[in-house]
């Protein structure tokens, strides 16, 4: 989050962030839908990347294909935790990184739910295809990416007693 402002001010610059993040991944979909639907892959750099329209009624990289009923549950639920997380967080210079990946996730996943419930499916359009990865998106970027960073941060920036008062900020202790 924004640590030099006072809460209120550092949520309104953290929503303007999702806000953002959001729309590139809206329009990224639209211009996929508009540039790749129906139509040949474009080769980006040959035998490595490529944009592939893709309908994914899954959730990132075509995991649980067809559980529309889960997705529609868990990620308000998982929004919920998430914005709490943002709320509850301390509001100092180290943990800025971690204000950043979970901005990031709360972006991502809206980003999926808001294809979900528009369309029943995301629109997926990013292959690697030297590796043969599945299809993604950009949302799909910001929670894989998210979720890296917070590995490393836990793993080696935060000390024990960082992560400690983080819990005690999320359980009021």
């Amino acid at each position: 989050m924004f640590y030099k402002f006072n809460k209120g001010i550092s949520l309104i610059y953290s929503f303007i962030l999702v806000v953002l993040l959001i729309l590139l991944d809206q329009w990224t979909k639209v211009l996929a839908v508009k540039h790749l639907m129906n139509k040949e892959d474009m080769i980006l750099i040959p035998k490595v990347l490529q944009l592939h329209y893709l309908e994914n009624t899954g959730a990132a990289f075509s995991i649980l294909e067809g559980k529309q009923t889960l997705f529609a549950f868990a990620t308000p639920i998982l929004l919920i935790i998430m914005v709490y997380i943002i709320i509850r967080m301390p509001q100092a210079k180290k943990y800025v990184f971690l204000d950043y990946v979970i901005l990031f996730l709360i972006a991502g996943a809206i980003g999926n739910y808001i294809d979900r419930v528009a369309n029943n499916y995301v629109v997926d359009f990013i292959y690697f295809s030297l590796i043969n990865f599945p299809v993604f998106n950009v949302a799909d970027c910001y929670v894989t990416v998210a979720i890296f960073v917070l590995l490393i941060l836990i793993l080696f920036y935060y000390k024990d007693e960082d992560l400690e008062e983080i819990k005690r900020r999320l359980l009021f202790k």
